[in-house]
């Protein structure tokens, strides 16, 4: 692989939007960089397959496969990227800029950048005659739902246990990382009646209510710190963030109705379910002491905590390319999906998570060449 071959492919990429939001504003397909990757998957002899996400227009996931059999290693990463504040780039998101001894460009870092790593990775073992299958993962929508990895995962992929191993190409680094936090986040809605405030008796403030319910999740937060600590972390125990809060529409009615929307973000060991279970029981009594409504739900499904036990080969082997120990970060991916697929599975990947989601985003060189023998040597490692 020439590094002009490289440049080449990042800046394809990059120059094809594939935003993922919320706001249908923003929202894109991402079919045409799926198609980019399958392209050059086909290329370099893969059979490659493009699954549709179901219940996403024009949404699609890819997974091409070099090899046959079991126990083989899966690369993956999303074709995704957040949205852009193009007045605040010094130049043009969807232009790669070569500049300082770096690439600037949206998804540049998170994570455009590890697709040309892994096929540099594959042409440095042309003609290998690979023993175990390499699976290459392209997902849909992992900034905004998860869809994609989702959708994984209701298909069946790894039903018959042709994945073993896994890397997920978030910016690390290049420091392999086996536990990240998990994330929720949730609506409260709490339903009162509106009066005149001259007499509170004509009403029932929903805001007075949510007064309550704030302070109980304060005092829930407090609790599940007192009880979780999990040590990897450089804050070892669960965050819960009140986010926003709207409610009322004049000083001088009583408030009919408000919403907080928070987010709780668990350590290993932890499950999401629970915690929403045991949310819902407290909101519930808190309905009943002041004979009111409130409801609670999710403003998407969730990412699990994840941890990769520090005693598996495939830790170690990482470990041993990178020159690193492995560590714990507090961002979400999508490995718990994969691991909940029985696939042992490490983030991985060149870059910094410190450049994504902001303006001038960028993967720096010195990440591209490292980054490359890494992924070469796992490729060896577990396939060859």
């Amino acid at each position: 692989m020439s590094p002009s071959i490289f440049v080449e492919r990042l800046s394809q990429l990059v120059k094809t939007p594939s935003v993922s939001s919320h706001s249908p504003r923003w929202d894109m397909a991402n079919a045409e960089v799926i198609q980019l990757l399958a392209n050059w998957l086909q290329d370099l002899g893969f059979s490659v397959q493009i699954l549709p996400v179901e219940g996403q227009a024009n949404k699609l996931n890819l997974i091409a496969t070099k090899g046959s059999g079991a126990g083989g290693l899966v690369l993956a990463g999303h074709t995704d990227t957040v949205p852009y504040d193009k007045q605040n780039w010094q130049q043009d998101p969807f232009v790669l800029t070569d500049r300082d001894n770096r690439f600037y460009g949206l998804g540049a870092t998170d994570m455009k950048g590890f697709f040309p790593v892994i096929l540099a990775a594959v042409e440095k073992l042309a003609g290998a005659d690979f023993k175990k299958p390499l699976i290459i993962l392209a997902t849909a929508d992992e900034e905004s739902s998860m869809s994609g990895a989702r959708a994984l995962a209701a298909q069946g992929f790894n039903q018959h246990g042709q994945a073993r191993y896994a890397v997920i190409g978030e910016p690390t680094g290049l420091v392999p990382i086996r536990q990240h936090k998990g994330i929720m986040m949730e609506s409260v809605k709490v339903f009162g009646k509106s009066g005149h405030s001259s007499n509170p008796a004509l009403g029932d403030n929903a805001m007075e209510t949510m007064h309550a319910v704030i302070a109980d999740l304060l005092a829930f937060r407090h609790e599940l710190q007192a009880s979780y600590h999990s040590p990897g972390f450089t804050i070892p125990t669960p965050t819960l963030n009140l986010g926003c809060i709207h409610g009322g529409d004049n000083p001088n009615r009583i408030c009919c109705d408000c919403e907080l929307q928070f987010d709780l973000r668990a350590v290993p060991g932890m499950s999401n379910d629970e915690l929403r279970q045991k949310i819902k029981q407290r909101l519930a009594r808190i309905a009943e002491q002041r004979n009111t409504t409130i409801t609670m739900e999710a403003l998407f499904g969730g990412v699990e905590p994840f941890e990769q036990e520090l005693d598996s080969d495939f830790v170690r082997a990482a470990e041993q390319l990178c020159g690193k120990e492995s560590e714990s970060v507090a961002f979400a991916t999508e490995a718990p999906f994969l691991k909940a697929m029985g696939i042992e599975t490490l983030v991985l990947g060149p870059g910094s998570i410190d450049q994504a989601h902001q303006p001038n985003e960028f993967i720096a060189h010195d990440q591209i060449k490292p980054a490359i023998s890494i992924i070469a040597g796992l490729i060896q490692r577990f396939c060859l």
